[in-house]
């Protein structure tokens, strides 16, 4: 092969016909999209499809990923565009680094993001090794995120589209694994132009529904899924205001959330109470003003740091932070106490900071994300 070949869309300065990518294919419209799009690029396609849990008791459950109904027609799309599918059974993988962990932080009174574990342990982990295994020069995922090569190497970035961003729930990404990682749609503009585009491909996923659920809690119901895993965990106790007081009763911590206002059973004591505290240990959930719930400095552990300098080189970051999902991010000092855990201080206070959800670390007014860590202690 002549080594002036030039690159392909992929990176690699050969024909895509001689570049093996493994897709992870959840059987949802976008890794359907992307396997599809390398296909007809002429890329050695080979779909790979992880069932995480029970089988049969997926074949029932709508709305959610990597249920029985998504592996087939993840099947369908493999054999509609012409390239292989492989199901790996990954049910103790994922119950091991991913449910037990998510139930027990329920039971300790934090809040955790399954979905981050999931992909920083299983996928971005496990199944990377699969494709390395199969031979494979990469791993492409329907992820909405964008990967671009930078001077120190390739960067992680947000989506084009802010509204699809998955970026909060991939800042655990390391160095080495994003060199393997491909994001094809990260630069589309809309969720539209991806259902458009399976449509053109004659997919038969092109209409189906997003996944709202975590895959693994039907309908939502998080605390229903802990007492099956967990019994014995939604034990009662009080609920107590800020100098201990008590003013009711709760049917069990894993049933409560920080910021939570409704469902707490305690109306007429005056001004809107909110949850501000889980006391797991003593069983107590401790409510306060809406006030209360200001948090200006958060302690972050486990960071992942996706900068051009070593984390603790500096003093301090000026940045941006996303403390949840779904807000923008907003300026933040961040003050490194170790190689891999900081303080970050807010410039504006945020409600309802919560134990077990992830701080994202942004380059401030540009779409480049610098790494995250773990928030782990309350307000």
């Amino acid at each position: 092969m002549p080594l002036d070949h030039p690159v392909n869309s992929l990176g690699f300065a050969k024909p895509p016909s001689q570049t093996r990518v493994v897709v992870a294919m959840s059987g949802g419209v976008d890794s359907s999209v992307v396997a599809a799009e390398l296909a007809s690029q002429g890329y050695d396609v080979v779909g790979v499809t992880l069932q995480l849990y029970d089988h049969g008791a997926a074949l029932a459950k709508k709305g959610a990923c990597c249920a029985g109904r998504d592996i087939h027609d993840a099947r369908r799309v493999a054999e509609a565009m012409g390239f292989p599918h492989y199901v790996l059974d990954y049910e103790n993988r994922f119950q091991e680094a991913v449910i037990d962990e998510f139930a027990d932080a329920y039971l300790a009174g934090a809040t955790p993001v399954p979905c981050i574990r999931c992909n920083e342990r299983v996928k971005f982990k496990d199944l990377l090794n699969t494709a390395r295994d199969l031979d494979a020069d990469c791993m492409a995922t329907g992820h909405y995120i964008q990967r671009k090569t930078g001077l120190a190497g390739p960067e992680l970035h947000m989506a084009a589209d802010p509204a699809r961003d998955q970026s909060y729930f991939l800042f655990s990404t390391t160095p080495e694994q994003l060199a393997y990682l491909r994001f094809p749609l990260g630069h589309l503009q809309s969720k539209a132009e991806t259902r458009a585009l399976a449509a053109q491909y004659g997919l038969s996923v092109a209409d189906k529904p997003d996944s709202q659920d975590i895959c693994f809690v039907p309908n939502g119901n998080y605390a229903a899924v802990i007492e099956k895993l967990r019994p014995g965990a939604a034990d009662p106790g009080d609920i107590v205001d800020l100098d201990g007081t008590v003013v009711g009763q709760h049917r069990g911590v894993i049933h409560y959330t920080i910021g939570q206002r409704r469902g707490l059973g305690i109306g007429g004591l005056g001004d809107p109470l909110y949850v501000v505290k889980l006391d797991a240990d003593l069983k107590r959930v401790i409510v306060g003003p809406k006030e209360a719930l200001a948090t200006r400095v958060v302690p972050v552990r486990e960071i992942n740091w996706l900068g051009d300098v070593p984390f603790d080189s500096r003093a301090e970051w000026h940045l941006s932070v996303k403390v949840r999902s779904t807000k923008p991010p907003q300026e933040a000092i961040l003050r490194p106490v170790s190689a891999v855990a900081a303080e970050v201080e807010l410039l504006n206070a945020e409600e309802g900071v919560s134990p077990g959800q992830a701080c994202v670390f942004y380059e401030t007014g540009g779409s480049r994300v610098l790494g995250g860590g773990w928030i782990w202690r309350g307000n």
